[in-house]
């Protein structure tokens, strides 16, 4: 995968099957992940380079980016500006 411009793959991480009272949660009640592992950056927009790289670990805005999926993998490509913080 090769993002153009200013975009961003991420792989998001796994929602808990089990809270943390330990009450399983169902796949029709998962909330979406707003988490996930940075998988490919585009080589920036107007000459700014890129904040973020490929391996880091961000959190993003609950309705930010397009789902995509690629291979039977699930990915979300977004704008570098949807990624609110690098954890």
């Amino acid at each position: 995968m090769k993002p153009i411009s200013d975009r961003v793959v991420i792989k998001p991480s796994p929602a808990e099957e089990v809270t943390k009272g330990g009450i399983y949660v169902p796949d029709t009640a998962k909330e979406k992940q707003q988490k996930g592992e940075v998988v490919a950056v585009g080589p920036g927009k107007d000459g700014n380079l890129m904040t973020v790289a490929v391996g880091d670990i961000v959190l993003f805005g609950k309705y930010a980016g397009q789902e995509v999926t690629i291979n039977g993998e699930d990915y979300v490509v977004m704008k570098e500006d949807d990624i609110l913080i690098v954890i």
